[in-house]
């Protein structure tokens, strides 16, 4: 009873702070110009057209393509990298000391323009940003799981077998399973950061290019509503996926 009434109790509060911001929000329209800050209906309106439009919805698909192809070439990556010292330990202390602080305080804009240089204007352009600044979150949260493998199972692990190649598909790649999701969980929401200032500079196509284009025809509703359709598609992929499946995986494979 609890549980349900701390539950309901967010829920309300929630809806409380929504319904205030919308109509302080519809207060502020009326007063400053539309190009400035368009009313919650001009904003409802242009994103029923996003999810109506063959062409817009053609740019969100692209965008997601842009997300998956960083995310899963990122995942990859730093797979590779975070089992590497495992193999060899002389590439320890460059993957942890030299090269995942470097990626990591690299900015996204700096990545976008050293690919615009390279690659010019287009969607491998937008990939190639998203994708180096998703792989140190990749190799942290991998490189994590690892150290942090229960050493009583790996024991046991080893004592009942001494096939390296059953020992690492049963028992220490489930262990990395919490941690592998948590970087594609990570990823998902950094990406569309990422993405949409890939697209806005360098990219032909996807939401960002939406968002500029939107900008030079002073289409300030589709401005605000392509931002308010991305933070409720990534509210929601966290909520009914991301969220649930994370505590899935960490009551099953991580102890406390």
């Amino acid at each position: 009873m609890m549980k349900f009434s701390l539950k309901n109790s967010k829920v309300i509060i929630s809806l409380i702070f929504w319904v205030f911001f919308i109509l302080v929000w519809n207060e502020y329209s009326g007063i400053m110009p539309v190009y400035q800050l368009p009313s919650p209906l001009l904003v409802s309106t242009a994103m029923m057209k996003i999810v109506v439009d063959l062409d817009l919805i053609s740019q969100i698909g692209l965008s997601l393509f842009h997300i998956t192809s960083a995310m899963f070439i990122a995942f990859c990556v730093g797979v590779f990298l975070s089992l590497l010292p495992i193999y060899n330990v002389h590439f320890e202390h460059f993957v942890d000391h030299r090269l995942t602080p470097f990626l990591n305080s690299f900015s996204g804009v700096g990545w976008l323009f050293i690919a615009i240089l390279w690659f010019g204007i287009n969607s491998f352009t937008v990939i190639f940003a998203v994708t180096m600044v998703l792989i140190p979150f990749a190799i942290i949260n991998l490189r994590t799981g690892i150290a942090e493998m229960d050493s009583d199972i790996l024991e046991l692990g080893n004592s009942l077998t001494r096939n390296y190649k059953i020992l690492l598909l049963n028992v220490k790649a489930p262990m990395l399973f919490p941690y592998a999701f948590a970087t594609l969980r990570t990823s998902f929401g950094v990406s569309w950061k990422v993405v949409l200032t890939a697209e806005l500079f360098g990219g032909a196509g996807g939401m960002g290019y939406i968002l500029n284009k939107s900008r030079q025809e002073f289409e300030t509703e589709m401005i605000f509503a392509v931002i308010a359709f991305i933070i409720i598609f990534v509210i929601i992929a966290e909520v009914l996926f991301f969220s649930p499946v994370q505590k899935h995986l960490d009551k099953r494979y991580i102890r406390d």
